[in-house]
């Protein structure tokens, strides 16, 4: 029988996994990741490690190579790798989004051809929703699939003579397809009953996993003033030729398969926040307690104390609003997790927005050097109100269906 927990507080072996990850993240620290940023490299050995260790992919059932967790767990990797200096956007995308969607929804054949370069990092997977013309409105997406006979010419396993796809369509801030073997692209299956070029008005979104290798995709970085060795680019798909079996689910599912990635999505956009925050806490104590005028530590001023305490509480709460988002969603309650998942992504977005800040202003003129390190995290904290959801939007959705008052768009 499983040990029952209080509610709020995490197993002990989610604990251990918080304090092994630390270790292990501790070990590359922010000096390793700044530094791969500003020199054009990557953080891909700090990458592999984590997939060694069974980390990367512990969210993933263990027969594909998994750790059989859910995404409480891959969560808290994510924002202990945060917490010391280290958040990975990749974390966001590749276990947790793309690794739920085909756990979730691929064929046998596609879990085994896919999950276990997650769960490695060997074959990380990008995902690609946003869309230059569309952005908050994904009921806009205009790139499409059509089904086109193949001629034997279609990419990866599985291409040979039988029916394939064709997708056309753009990007925008896709995250790390440089790094990626994969990325799922979100598209809506033309409806045969439109004709070629013309927007589908019918067509449901599907998700077609697209080798970053294929014969008309192709990327351009966007320069990004965030520093991470993560880049984001803008995606051209013109006349990518798929296989049947590239298509993920059911071509008819619509909304369902995708909300299975986007709660994850927020979840992990959450733990992201919670960690930079936590890590822009620890910068801003240590400080204060060592930095000395008038005599004595200038944490012993209530002006700067109490910001940082305000912090303490902020992230916190925004921790356990993530922990039972992850809750909700691990025990199959995909109602209740979107909305704990929107809260939560708010709330540590927040928290993250008001250490970063709090963290400079603590430092004083040494907050804006790049020898402390705080003034970089201003940047990454403030990308959480924007992605992977505008905190407006979740406002309006939390206004909307947790309140009951009518849609405002």
């Amino acid at each position: 029988m499983t040990e029952q927990h209080p509610a709020f507080t995490e197993s002990e072996e989610r604990l251990t996994l918080r304090r092994e990850v630390a270790k292990l993240a501790s070990g590359y620290g922010r000096e390793y990741f700044t530094n791969a940023a500003r020199s054009g490299g990557k953080t891909t050995d700090l990458w592999l490690a984590i997939g060694k260790n069974g980390y990367l992919g512990i969210n993933i059932p263990e027969e594909y190579g998994g750790g059989g967790g859910g995404i409480g767990d891959i969560a808290a990797v994510c924002e202990e790798l945060a917490a010391q200096g280290c958040p990975l956007l990749m974390m966001v995308v590749s276990p947790a989004i793309c690794g739920t969607v085909i756990s979730r929804f691929g064929t046998e054949e596609q879990k085994q051809r896919w999950l276990p370069g997650i769960c490695d990092g060997t074959q990380t997977m990008a995902f690609a929703i946003t869309e230059p013309d569309a952005g908050t409105n994904s009921h806009n997406i205009t790139t499409t699939a059509r089904r086109a006979p193949s001629t034997g010419s279609g990419t990866g396993p599985g291409s040979g003579d039988e029916a394939g796809w064709i997708l056309n369509g753009r990007k925008i801030y896709i995250s790390g397809v440089d790094e990626a073997a994969n990325v799922l692209v979100v598209a809506r299956a033309e409806d045969p009953s439109t004709g070629s070029g013309q927007v589908p008005t019918k067509g449901k979104p599907c998700l077609f996993v697209v080798p970053t290798d294929a014969p008309g995709f192709e990327y351009t970085p966007i320069p990004m003033e965030i520093v991470s060795p993560e880049q984001q680019f803008s995606v051209f798909i013109d006349d990518v030729r798929l296989p049947a079996d590239a298509l993920v689910g059911d071509e008819d599912a619509g909304l369902v398969q995708l909300f299975a990635g986007l709660n994850p999505e927020r979840i992990m956009a959450a733990s992201f926040s919670t960690g930079l925050a936590r890590y822009a806490l620890d910068k801003a104590v240590a400080y204060v307690k060592e930095r000395e005028v008038f005599g004595a530590p200038i944490g012993t001023h209530q002006g700067l104390a109490h910001p940082l305490a305000q912090s303490k509480i902020e992230i916190e709460l925004a921790r356990l609003m993530t922990q039972k988002a992850a809750a909700l969603y691990d025990a199959g309650d995909d109602a209740g997790a979107g909305e704990a998942a929107n809260m939560a992504k708010y709330a540590a977005a927040e928290a993250a927005c008001d250490a970063a800040d709090r963290a400079v202003q603590a430092h004083g003129g040494n907050g804006i050097t790049q020898e402390y390190g705080v003034a970089g995290l201003l940047v990454a904290a403030r990308a959480g109100r924007i992605a992977p959801v505008s905190r407006e939007m979740i406002l309006n959705f939390v206004g909307m269906h947790s309140l009951g008052l009518p849609k405002s768009y």
